[in-house]
């Protein structure tokens, strides 16, 4: 048998091996609301060639490849425990074994990693919170395939309800249909049915009204049987406490705001400053793609080096608040093609940074251009630091920081030397520190951050969404501090 042979009769091993891994991830989520992730991406509802693509992935952050048959032990290990609902990271169990020099057996060390989600002391199942879009554009679309895709045992947020304006002939067929093929991400994962003469629309199971209102006064929630409810404007027309409270209607209890919040309404970054979030708050912000993007690695460098003084330049996909040709907009240049120039304008994320960072002192401006591209940006992040370090240093640390703490759901890190901004859509994170592009010149350090500005930043406003609710379930291993 030549090389080849050999490689190729391992890839079928390997194939058949992740092929026995999809049930099992998938009764873990289904019946004990438990996912399943390898280095924080998510295995629930993948294929076999994407279960080994995302073991795969790991070399770009750990320097080597994590195969099936080392994170299948602890997958079976799962199946043997009185597991409540949790996030379970086979491949940062895989890894923390190899460094345990005990000697226990996968198994033991598998239910003391995860004692937290087990008997006595596991979260129980709690009853589904509902949940309401306001609005149904770019984001309102994203977070909905979000919310179906985490119904799960239909035990957490359920997706109860659509506001949006009248729009003629077939409109929620027209809706539905955008809701089922998006020309950046992709086809829906699933199936959409739609009643016109109930107005509702039915995916993977789910129920979901579409409520016609021009105004949020026109609408009593409860008349639905939409109760206690957390609302997500995608609309951006309400930003300050004062219009944004017009939502508290029957049936909601929080709403929380897919845009930079004015006033006193608190800016929320996931892994930064969620747990500020008092619970009696009803009004909040998920801050801007940008702000979500830049926070999570310049709250890690400051942690880490101390920051005295910071830059960033957004280069920035095309959003529809653009015109497609030259024509009138309240806004300096927004006007111009958005497909056909680079359009600089503003971003207020530079100052957003003091609300969700309020302990960081140093000075941080920026600006943004708009270039023709429909999604996924790039943040360039300067910084002066408050010691001198090398790139090596700063690599190390940063990819550690992907890998094992409190911000890995936020940073991913990549060192792939050929990447380019369409390979980061779908990316759930926040940011990805691009290794080949890092810069660092004694206490200069040039950080090249991608996000997907549409999908990360979804990811982002469920995670808050989750957290408020009460059903953000807990990570094991449990991230180094």
């Amino acid at each position: 048998m030549t090389v080849n042979d050999d490689s190729f009769t391992n890839w079928k091993n390997r194939e058949e091996i992740a092929e026995s891994m999809i049930p099992i991830i998938g009764k873990l989520h289904r019946e004990r609301d438990v996912t399943v992730l390898v280095h924080s991406r998510s295995l629930v509802n993948k294929s076999v060639v994407s279960i080994l693509k995302t073991h795969r992935f790991a070399r770009q952050i750990a320097g080597e490849e994590l195969s099936v048959t080392e994170t299948l032990p602890f997958l079976q290990a799962l199946t043997t425990l009185d597991l409540g609902p949790s996030q379970i990271d086979i491949g940062m169990l895989a890894a923390t074994y190899k460094c345990d020099d005990r000697g226990l057996s996968v198994e033991a060390f598998t239910a003391e990693a995860v004692a937290g989600a087990t008997g006595a002391n596991k979260i129980e199942c709690r009853e589904g919170r509902d949940v309401v879009l306001y609005g149904f554009g770019r984001i309102g679309r994203l977070v909905a395939r979000l919310l179906i895709e985490k119904s799960g045992s239909g035990n957490g947020l359920r997706l109860r309800a659509i506001v949006v304006r009248g729009g003629g002939d077939q409109d929620i067929v027209k809706r539905a249909s955008l809701l089922r093929r998006d020309s950046i991400h992709g086809q829906f994962q699933g199936t959409i049915t739609v009643d016109e003469a109930t107005d509702t629309i039915l995916a993977n199971g789910n129920e979901i009204k579409v409520i016609y209102a021009n105004d949020p006064s026109e609408i009593d929630y409860t008349a639905y049987g939409i109760k206690n409810a957390i609302l997500i404007d995608n609309t951006g027309k309400w930003r300050d406490r004062a219009g944004l409270s017009e939502h508290l209607r029957p049936g909601i209890d929080k709403v929380v705001l897919t845009a930079p919040g004015k006033g006193d309404v608190p800016n929320i970054v996931h892994g930064v400053n969620h747990d500020t979030i008092k619970p009696d708050e009803q009004i909040l912000s998920c801050a801007s793609c940008t702000t979500n993007a830049i926070v999570p690695p310049l709250k890690a460098m400051d942690d880490e080096y101390g920051v005295l003084r910071g830059h960033v330049e957004t280069v920035h996909s095309f959003t529809n608040d653009q015109n497609l040709l030259d024509n009138y907009h309240k806004a300096d240049r927004r006007g111009r093609s958005a497909p056909l120039n680079m359009v600089i304008t503003e971003t207020g994320a530079a100052s957003a940074v003091a609300k969700a960072l309020p302990d960081l002192k140093a000075p941080i401006t920026g600006s943004s251009i708009r270039v023709p591209v429909p999604d996924v940006s790039i943040a360039i992040l300067s910084l002066r630091l408050g010691r001198e370090t090398t790139r090596e240093e700063v690599l190390d640390y940063l990819r550690n920081v992907s890998l094992t703490s409190p911000l890995k759901r936020q940073i991913d890190f990549t060192t792939a030397p050929d990447a380019v901004s369409s390979d980061f859509i779908g990316s759930r994170h926040a940011s990805i520190v691009d290794a080949g592009a890092t810069k660092v010149d004694g206490d200069n350090a040039i950080l090249y951050l991608w996000y997907d500005n549409e999908f990360g930043y979804s990811c982002q406003v469920i995670r808050v969404v989750q957290h408020v609710s009460g059903v953000e379930y807990p990570t094991y291993p449990a991230p180094l501090a």
